[in-house]
């Protein structure tokens, strides 16, 4: 068993916290933030992270317990339930009051990014509806870099709409491996409810809109490191969709909607100043 402090960091669910931590920082980056408030951009965004996922470990303690989770802490009883469900709440507070320090826009944007991850938390990912939250999310974290910067400025429609797609596609990859386990404890998400392959076209699709819109975005000049990724992108696209048509979905589809994800996160650094509205 592992020691209390490591079981309450596998509980905030540490590989999606530390790939959107990353994303965000590596959009700060690209804004040109100072390392000062880059710091602060990246701190805010991995304590709303990690208490999104400790109320995800906490709200599903018992579903866990339920089908053996492994690899939850709280169903296996490393870690008490009370404490995941006060870290939960700790972090959520701390990530709004350091957002804060970067602007009220970006306070604003985090915290409706923060009540969408917990929405789906506390219910919405048993229903048609469970992608929202993550489109929403997703579509607001550019906006929290844009609107923390000194000089704020919201992001270009077209980037919310591409972090939008990326959430989908994130919601997709996320849930897919436990479509199972998930049935028997009666989620029936978006995913579920469409089956393991339309979701994965949904997700592909998603992606392969998402890569154009950052490739050919209005504001954006032509680059040749843009059209790279773009041709990286549409190759794992195409490779994910014709596996999804010959077999089941496997492994390799969820490596290839990730490939796809990190190569947008990419090109939307490379736009740089491109990504906001001046």
């Amino acid at each position: 068993m592992a020691s209390k402090p490591i079981s309450l960091l596998l509980a905030s669910h540490p590989g999606p916290t530390v790939v959107v931590t990353v994303v965000a920082t590596v959009l700060g980056i690209g804004l040109g933030y100072p390392p000062g408030r880059l710091g602060l951009l990246a701190l805010a965004i991995l304590l709303g992270q990690l208490s999104i996922g400790w109320s995800n470990d906490w709200l599903d303690a018992a579903r866990d317990r339920e089908v053996a989770r492994a690899d939850k802490p709280a169903a296996r009883g490393d870690i008490p339930t009370p404490v995941v469900r006060a870290s939960a709440f700790v972090a959520l507070v701390l990530a709004l009051l350091v957002t804060a320090l970067l602007g009220l826009g970006a306070l604003l944007a985090h915290a409706i990014a923060l009540a969408g991850g917990w929405a789906y938390n506390l219910g919405l990912k048993s229903t048609a509806f469970s992608f929202v939250p993550f489109a929403v999310s997703f579509g607001l974290l550019p906006a929290i870099a844009t609107l923390g910067q000194a000089v704020p400025a919201w992001p270009a429609p077209w980037v919310l709409a591409a972090g939008a797609l990326l959430g989908v596609a994130a919601h997709v990859t996320n849930v897919l491996p436990d479509l199972a386990d998930d049935a028997r404890t009666g989620i029936r998400g978006l995913p579920h409810r469409l089956g393991a392959k339309a979701s994965g076209l949904l997700a592909f699709a998603c992606l392969a809109v998402a890569t154009t819109l950052i490739t050919f975005g209005p504001g954006i000049p032509v680059r040749p490191l843009l059209v790279v990724g773009l041709v990286i992108g549409l190759a794992a696209v195409v490779a994910g969709v014709v596996l999804l048509i010959r077999r089941s979905p496997t492994r390799l589809l969820m490596q290839l909607i990730m490939t796809c994800a990190i190569v947008d996160v990419v090109m939307l650094a490379l736009a740089g100043q491109s990504i906001a509205v001046v």
